[in-house]
């Protein structure tokens, strides 16, 4: 009896089967994959990528809008040393971070402490407490310039039932930058306070149990449970909260167009008067790259201190 003997085909071992026109999983993956990022790959392309890029092409010339770019080398960058102003509202910038994100960071802690806490309502209660965070910044400004009015303003008013004569607030060069920092600590807790929460809520609570049954206190509890895993929480709210106070802008612009003086004016506001106000463009840009490179410099020095300091487990 003959018996047939299959021929194996080049390229391919005998006795498997060779697979034609069927495209991998992992191909079809990473089509898909990109076919999600490309979008937002070439928004980040648009929008932020290329404006950079004019920047740093731009802080080389000389150019106010109406006549043609003169090339202009490196002078913008030169010309930010001898400038006092420019130094005056780094200072500004860095007391505004130095001050706003501590007192946003313990308010935001201790609300999220307190609705951690089984409290009643706490959807209504965590609605309203991100209100203020989920409103315009420019319309919030103008409700704080009338509660800073002097004479008939709600703070003074307030101040004045328990026998304290309030300051001028926005008009005087010691109170103008704290009342910025107030209205800014307002706006803003209410991020970190919702970042926070979601922090605590995902902390196991066989961890409190155990250091009860340990007869850890209260405040042993938090700082050797809570603190510890909420770290990653924190660093990400310190992280985004120095970025943007770095970037205040809109309520200097609309409380204090930067005064009294210029105690007021932050590193942004001075880029703005520079380019839109007096229209020095390469001036301008100039600036805005050397606030890139500090905002670059802050952020690495914290991911640096981030290995040491947050921890995912205890």
């Amino acid at each position: 009896m003959a018996v047939e003997t299959p021929i194996a085909t080049s390229g391919s071992p005998p006795g498997r089967p060779r697979r034609r026109g069927r495209p991998s999983r992992f191909g079809s993956e990473t089509f898909a994959a990109w076919l999600f990022l490309t979008p937002s790959f070439v928004g980040f392309l648009i929008f932020t990528a290329g404006p950079v890029v004019a920047a740093g092409v731009i802080s080389l010339l000389h150019w106010n809008l109406f006549s043609p770019p003169t090339f202009a080398g490196l002078s913008n960058y030169t010309r930010l040393g001898p400038d006092p102003t420019f130094w005056s509202a780094l200072g500004n910038t860095a007391y505004f971070t130095l001050v706003s994100v501590p007192l946003t960071m313990v308010v935001s802690l201790a609300l999220a402490l307190l609705l951690n806490h089984g409290l009643r309502r706490m959807a209504i209660f965590r609605s309203l407490l991100l209100l203020p965070y989920a409103t315009i910044t420019v319309a919030v400004a103008f409700v704080w310039i009338w509660l800073y009015i002097p004479h008939d303003g709600l703070m003074n008013s307030v101040l004045g039932l328990v026998g304290i004569d309030g300051p001028a607030w926005l008009i005087s060069d010691t109170w103008a930058m704290p009342s910025l920092i107030l209205m800014s600590v307002w706006k803003s807790f209410g991020f970190g306070m919702v970042i926070f929460l979601a922090g605590l809520q995902a902390i196991p609570q066989q961890l409190y149990e155990a250091a009860k049954v340990d007869g850890t206190s209260a405040w042993g509890s938090f700082r050797n449970v809570t603190l510890p895993l909420l770290s990653p929480s924190m660093f990400f709210v310190i992280v985004t909260s120095v970025i943007g106070s770095f970037q205040v802008f809109d309520q200097a612009l609309v409380m204090t167009n930067g005064g009294p003086g210029s105690s007021t004016t932050t590193l942004v506001m001075y880029i703005y008067q520079s380019g839109f106000q007096n229209y020095e463009q390469g001036y301008a840009a100039a600036q805005s790259l050397v606030l890139f490179a500090f905002i670059a410099l802050i952020t690495g020095i914290q991911f640096l201190f981030q290995r040491r300091l947050v921890h995912y487990d205890i």
